[in-house]
């Protein structure tokens, strides 16, 4: 099997355009321009609290975590966490299954050695990787231009790869910026939001003061008939962590339609009203007895005397309402550049199954910059990489000469 030997240019050296020129570069020229002076900059600073490459779920609830339904179904399951553990494994990174059913590197092994790892077997590969090259716009036939260290220059190719992430962390690079060159070619695009992020709730001086830091650890929350469990971490702005993030699209869609939006904490998910009620019923018990016979800590006991009266702290009926169903109003989401993930970006309608441009198939876009949302626990990675696979693939299948 052979294939034409033709140029590919990918601007952006994120993990989107790493694995599609990795794929690439046994048939074609691949050149990858990136704006910043070193790769992978989000590829590090994500990996930071661990490197979370995908996740261990079967393959049908692997794809749930995706939205639009659908859009990256045959990307993922053509190059699914399977593949990529042992594309890794070819590349000497090891990988192990936590118990949360995500996916690391083995533990000796640091983000930065798995950027480097793929970098020096790509310029084994001949493939150019220029920095400080940044991408402006297009010419009026669609061809993109580039700032490369003060010159500006119209790279020539067969195929162009785009993958220049969204808004989030744009201390990286990643701003959202090209979302202005690709309007001005008739491209559709979203406007960025972020996505697995904070929310923001007016706590008082006293939860600030001393349960800033502190988890709420086996709570379920709920948004309409969405229910998760989890654990979160109190703030100073309000209330982080995973089982934040996966209520962010319902909360975001709230906040579109502005409507008073609204979240209920369930600090004890595995008990019924009734049985709690009854363990605090007996005369002999009271206020002072909730934190020892109901088994909550004073971060419960706070929360609750934030939203009540003194009547209803004292009541122990009621009590038990707020211990099962505390009320707590959003105000808002953290903003884009604390997002680990944005929304927005090139429309999915704007493009092929393989992610080439429905107005110019010879450019493809991927990653981040197109508008789809997952939560985190490696679904994000695993997309970006599938993607990258995936179109490359295409590419190749279209040069094969029989």
């Amino acid at each position: 099997m052979q294939v034409t030997k033709k140029r590919v240019v990918l601007f952006g050296a994120g993990a989107s355009n790493l694995i599609a020129a990795y794929f690439l570069a046994d048939y074609f020229n691949i050149i990858i321009f990136e704006k910043e002076k070193s790769i992978g900059r989000k590829f590090l600073i994500a990996g930071k609290g661990g490197l979370n490459l995908t996740n261990n779920l079967p393959i049908n609830k692997f794809l749930k975590n995706y939205t639009p339904k659908y859009f990256l179904d045959d990307a993922v399951k053509s190059f699914n966490a399977n593949a990529l553990r042992q594309w890794l494994l070819n590349l000497n990174i090891p990988t192990f299954i936590g118990s949360s059913g995500k996916i690391f590197p083995k533990k000796e092994i640091n983000p930065a050695l798995v950027l480097n790892t793929i970098k020096k077997n790509l310029l084994k590969m001949n493939v150019k990787i220029i920095t400080k090259c940044e991408f402006l716009k297009f010419t009026d036939n669609h061809k993109p231009i580039i700032n490369c260290k003060g010159k500006k220059i119209i790279p020539k190719a067969d195929y162009f790869i785009f993958g220049l992430g969204g808004a989030s962390w744009p201390q990286t690079g990643s701003n959202g910026a090209w979302k202005v060159a690709f309007e001005k070619i008739g491209i559709k695009t979203a406007n960025f939001q972020a996505s697995n992020c904070g929310i923001n709730i007016n706590w008082s001086s006293h939860i600030k003061k001393y349960h800033v830091g502190k988890p709420l650890k086996n709570i379920k929350i709920s948004f309409g008939r969405k229910n998760f469990l989890g654990e979160a971490v109190i703030t100073n702005y309000g209330l982080e962590g995973g089982l934040i993030y996966k209520l962010i699209p319902y909360i975001r869609k709230s906040f579109d339609k502005n409507k008073k939006t609204v979240i209920k904490l369930d600090f004890k998910p595995y008990n019924e009203k009734f049985q709690l009620i009854k363990k605090i019923s007996p005369s002999k018990y009271t206020s002072k007895d909730y934190m020892k016979i109901l088994n909550i800590n004073k971060l419960h006991l706070s929360l609750i005397k934030e939203y009540s009266t003194k009547e209803e702290y004292l009541d122990k009926k009621t009590f038990i309402e707020k211990l099962k169903g505390l009320l707590l109003k959003v105000e808002s989401l953290r903003p884009l550049e604390e997002a680990i993930s944005t929304i927005g970006g090139i429309e999915t309608t704007e493009l092929n199954p393989d992610f080439s441009l429905k107005k110019n198939p010879a450019i493809f876009t991927i990653g981040e910059m197109v508008n789809w949302d997952a939560p985190t626990g490696g679904f994000l990675l695993q997309a970006c990489f599938s993607m990258g696979f995936y179109a490359a693939q295409s590419i190749i299948k279209q040069n094969i000469i029989r």
